[in-house]
């Protein structure tokens, strides 16, 4: 930990943000007990989260994230005249902007000079939360009034300020826990340091699960009945056979009640479909206005899939996207796996999506890279995952000077896998086609750190839960050669996991 003679150095020097960190052994500990003593304390965890993170399905990542409950948010909502982004600080709107939202984050992030610490992981501070699909609103104007109406009710942007963050290294099993002091606060130094004597102590708390126990199971609702879908997929294809467009991502809603605990829900989604971006937000109370209580609202997903990752690198600002696109079930047994991988990269009609989707990313990265910089490391590569394995490729390129984060989100957002080709147009058809505001699905999960690195994930295998309603959304990929009983059962799918998630707590899976 720094000493107070060093921290009144640093805030000479103009840094407005300084973190005090303590360490600790935790290798006796699993995030989702470390987030039960630290997090989840008062007020239910309300503006927390936790972000894991298992690689290739198979083993986890070396570093898990807890953000501790937030006294300040972002949120955005409305679009064109209409749009509204207010900084929210315990519970008050203290700042109000009606500029380009992205654009606004863009600048709030440039009011905080943050003295970083070296060798930490790339988010230990920052903003987190989610960009919702409709967030392509505030880039590509053409799109502000073709919203289709809005059935959840939830901020299209909603970002947690987090100063007061858990690292834990899953490799040494060590556990850092950061608190950012502002120096223009009295006694700034030594309210950091009490903070960060109180987390530890917490750590020597006995901690239980969410109390769950065996309830009534819901049969789902869709927003869009099969029979619509299918004539939805067909009028797709009407327009792909005349040349306007190569693919386009039909999606339906799903819907049903759900009275457990929504960290139960994220247990039982994270033990079912372990994947490379695994996060659980507890954002009650975030869309509160005046006098209100606010929503209980959280987001539970396990994403497979990158929307675009910044980093800094020796060379430079490095930008990924990872398109993902052909899946087939795992194999029985290791030689029938092997099988099920050769057809699965052999298929043309498999193929010839990934290109286009490398196409999209080529193009995606190269309205913001240095030019010659954008390259595809990685072609046609098969990941395996509990029960399915996905064909990707890796697609890179160096940041511009002078570009931040959300000129990388702008140029990136939302993804061709969610979206279609082109890109634009076919965002136009998919407001025409699906009944309801996609809302968070199709989006994007993950951070912004203080140090202006960004790891965002697309909101897919995600559930929102309002008001003990869960809403689940999947979608599938329309070419020429489609069949729309096959593109439904697509989607059915890919819901399946989080409604089996559901219905695994309701069966009291821990009883």
């Amino acid at each position: 930990m720094i000493s107070e003679l060093e921290f009144k150095s640093l805030a000479r020097e103009g840094y407005n943000r300084i973190p005090l960190m303590a360490e600790a052994f935790a290798d006796l500990e699993t995030p989702l007990s470390l987030y039960l003593k630290l997090a989840n304390v008062q007020d239910g965890g309300k503006n927390s989260f936790l972000l894991e993170s298992v690689v290739g399905g198979e083993r986890f990542g070396r570093y898990s994230f807890i953000g501790l409950p937030a006294r300040t948010l972002l949120r955005t909502s409305g679009f064109g005249a209409a749009v509204i982004t207010e900084v929210v600080t315990d519970g008050q709107v203290v700042e109000t902007s009606t500029i380009n939202p992205l654009d606004f984050i863009a600048q709030y992030q440039q009011r905080f000079k943050v003295a970083l610490r070296p060798g930490m992981p790339r988010f230990a501070g920052g903003l987190a939360g989610y960009f919702g699909y409709d967030a392509v609103r505030y880039i590509e104007r053409k799109l502000e009034n073709s919203c289709p109406p809005d059935d959840v009710g939830m901020p299209d942007i909603l970002l947690l300020q987090t100063e007061e963050v858990a690292v834990i290294d899953n490799l040494s099993g060590r556990l850092y826990l950061l608190v950012y002091a502002d120096p223009a606060q009295p006694e700034a130094y030594s309210r950091a340091k009490r903070r960060l004597r109180e987390l530890r102590e917490r750590l020597n708390t006995n901690v239980q699960a969410p109390a769950i126990g065996a309830s009534e199971s819901h049969e789902p609702v869709r927003h869009f009945a099969k029979a619509d879908y299918l004539q939805a997929v067909e009028r797709a294809k009407e327009m792909i056979a005349a040349g306007e467009f190569m693919q386009i991502q039909v999606g339906q809603r799903i819907e049903r009640p759900f009275t457990q605990s929504p960290l139960s829900l994220y247990r039982a989604l994270r033990s079912l479909n372990p994947s490379p971006y695994m996060y659980y937000y507890n954002f009650t109370g975030a869309d509160a206005k005046p006098g209100e209580a606010g929503s209980d609202l959280f987001v539970v997903g396990a994403s497979p899939e990158i929307l675009v990752r910044q980093e800094a690198t020796d060379a430079g600002q490095k930008i990924t996207i990872r398109p993902l696109a052909g899946t087939r079930p795992r194999g029985a047994t290791p030689e029938l796996d092997k099988a099920t991988e050769q057809e699965l990269v052999a298929d043309p009609k498999e193929r010839a999506e990934h290109v286009m989707l490398i196409d999209l990313a080529r193009n995606d990265i190269g309205r913001i890279a240095q030019m010659g910089s954008v390259e595809v490391t990685e072609a046609f590569a098969v990941e395996r995952y509990s029960h399915v394995m996905h064909i990707v490729s890796n697609v890179e390129g160096t940041l511009k000077p002078g570009f931040g984060a959300m000129d990388v989100l702008k140029a990136c957002f939302p993804a061709g896998t969610l979206s279609g080709a082109p890109k634009v147009h076919a965002m136009e058809l998919i407001d025409q086609l699906e009944p309801v505001k996609r809302g968070l699905y199709g989006g994007a999960c993950g951070y912004i750190s203080y140090a202006g690195d960004m790891d965002v994930a697309i909101a897919i295998r995600t559930g929102v839960i309002k008001n003990q309603t869960l809403y689940v959304q999947a979608a599938a990929g329309v070419v020429a050669d489609s069949v729309p009983e096959m593109e439904w059962r697509e989607t059915e799918h890919k819901a399946r996991a989080l409604l089996r998630a559901a219905e695994l707590v309701e069966e009291g899976f821990d009883s």
